[in-house]
């Protein structure tokens, strides 16, 4: 599933107990979201033709991110113009 998640400002999420028959594997809150990413080109991006993308489109400008990077970090805080948001994986 992907998803493109608007960030509100309100709360921290409270840590919460997984569900019975979950295992949590990794602690919440740690693997790393990509703040403050950089961009280049997509004719000078060191990724494979075929390889897989989140595209995201905000006021009319185009982001990709690429999916192995999102494998590792799950999360991308991003900004486009005056809009910020969080490109989820």
């Amino acid at each position: 599933m992907i998803a493109l998640v608007a960030l509100a400002a309100g709360a921290p999420c409270a840590a919460q107990e997984p569900p019975p028959g979950v295992e949590q594997i990794i602690p919440r809150g740690r693997i790393a979201a990509v703040v403050d990413p950089t961009f280049v080109p997509a004719d000078e991006a060191e990724i494979a033709d075929d390889a897989w993308i989140l595209g995201v489109v905000v006021e009319g400008r185009a982001r990709a991110y690429s999916l192995n990077l999102l494998n590792s970090h799950e999360v991308v805080n991003d900004r486009i113009g005056e809009t910020s948001f969080a490109a989820v994986w």
